[in-house]
């Protein structure tokens, strides 16, 4: 059996959310749903980093959800600030988790997110509350992004020394009341060309079973 992939909508607070689903070929190790960047800026859910995020998670035996935000491409509805995304975010993790009521809500559930994805999905870990996240040159500034939830037992925070749109300092001064830990990659501007492949070996590296257990077996 070969990882299936399906084009989906899902019903959101705005309307409807066009989405993809990655489901493994083996038992899923938990649930991972990636938030794409900025949508006035051109970020969609096919972005390149937001892809390698997807299918490195569902290489490693996540079942992956992407998503175009409200007013993204084939998604109802319009841009809203962060505000509505963070509902958006929490709207596609509950519709996955309905459609596999006996095994989802057992698993643990990985946050992702890119740029504006990123900081959208520290605000909903608020919500959710996470096991794992995994947030790559996080918009921590412009959305007032909060720390990693304490519920939260483990972050990888990635960022680029060469990121000219989201600045390393800024990151570092939102990292720093916590001591957050984050990586940084040598030479890695905002949209980490050439250095995708470093990215998906960290999150291998990090993320690879039996590193995650099944939320029960905590």
């Amino acid at each position: 059996m070969q990882n299936q992939l399906h084009k989906m909508m899902i019903d959101g607070p705005a309307g409807k959310l066009e989405a993809l689903l990655g489901i493994p070929a083996s038992t899923p190790i938990g649930m991972a749903i990636v938030a794409h960047p900025h949508p006035l800026h051109g970020g969609t859910m096919n972005n390149k980093v937001v892809q390698t995020i997807f299918t490195t998670l569902l290489q490693l035996g996540f079942l992956c959800v992407k998503f175009n935000f409200r007013g993204v491409e084939q998604s109802q509805g319009s841009f809203d600030h962060g505000i509505g995304e963070i509902a958006d975010v929490i709207a596609v993790t509950q519709s996955i988790r309905d459609q596999y009521p006996t095994l989802l809500p057992r698993l643990p559930l990985l946050l992702a997110g890119f740029s504006f994805g990123g900081a959208v999905q520290l605000h909903a870990a608020q919500i959710l509350n996470p096991q794992y996240l995994i947030l790559v040159a996080p918009s921590v500034v412009h959305l007032q992004a909060p720390p990693v939830p304490e519920f939260t037992a483990y972050a990888l925070i990635v960022q680029g020394d060469k990121d000219d749109i989201v600045p390393p300092e800024a990151v570092l001064d939102w990292a720093a009341p916590t001591s957050q830990p984050v990586v940084f990659i040598p030479g890695a501007e905002h949209f980490f060309h050439g250095k995708l492949l470093i990215l998906k070996q960290l999150i291998t590296r990090e993320f690879s079973y039996p590193i995650i257990q099944p939320a029960d077996a905590e």
